[in-house]
């Protein structure tokens, strides 16, 4: 069996796949196992914080967010779910945050008495899972310890496939080295993905527009100039 590190935005080093990407490859997903898929309009909500927890899910395609509300209707969005990515596991009978799509999105679902059952499923929960955990704790420290600008970065470098992070090699050619971002976040729910106010991360957007490290091409596609320049703001360099 061969093992793969993951870096801290969820790269398989040294394979070209992320590690979502092989959890969600036809063989180890939960089609497999015999879930069955649904399919979710955008912002469609799968399930409420409080819903009774009786499913797993994983995401065959698509982006949905997991977030809490705090009694005063402050919300924090936890995680931003790629393909391969489980969610919808909870240490109690009810789930601890809403699950939404912010695109038209597949899900894989499988009743939780059926993973009870199966070793197979267990130990593919297991892969998965763990790479998830690597994921939440870099997001722990971007809440805790980076700037404003070092969490905006990291957020967009959170969506270039295979750059940033260990095990990056950089661009295969040093003159070619934009990249296009589809944004399906409103700003608001970056900022409170970021731990920020929707202000400050509009100040930040504008401030990375001006020095010419990004070009906003419409409210929701970001071209960035030069991939390696943003990546040296996430202070992860």
């Amino acid at each position: 069996m061969a093992y793969y590190e993951a870096d801290t935005f969820g790269h398989a080093v040294g394979t070209g796949r992320s590690v979502a990407e092989m959890c969600a490859s036809k063989e180890t997903s939960f089609e497999h196992f015999g879930a069955k898929q649904a399919h979710y309009d955008t912002h469609a909500v799968i399930y409420y914080e409080g819903d009774p927890a009786k499913r797993l899910y994983e995401l065959a395609s698509g982006t949905v967010m997991l977030y809490k509300l705090l009694p005063d209707g402050r919300r924090q969005v936890v995680e931003v779910l790629r393909p391969g990515d489980l969610f919808g596991l909870s240490g109690a009978e009810e789930n601890d945050c809403t699950a939404e799509t912010l695109t038209d999105a597949k899900v894989n679902e499988i009743d939780l008495r059926h993973v009870e059952k199966s070793a197979d499923l267990q130990r593919h929960l297991t892969k998965c899972l763990t790479k998830q955990m690597r994921v939440l704790h870099e997001h722990a420290v971007l809440l805790g310890r980076k700037s404003a600008v070092e969490r905006v970065a990291s957020f967009m470098m959170h969506l270039v496939p295979n750059r940033g992070g260990l095990g990056c090699t950089g661009p295969v050619d040093e003159s070619e080295d934009g990249y296009d971002l589809q944004l399906h976040m409103t700003r608001q729910e970056i900022a409170d993905y970021l731990g920020l106010t929707i202000e400050t991360v509009s100040r930040v957007v504008s401030d990375m527009k001006r020095r010419g490290i990004i070009r906003v091409d419409r409210s929701d596609k970001i071209h960035l100039n030069k991939v390696c320049g943003l990546c040296q703001m996430t202070g992860m360099h």
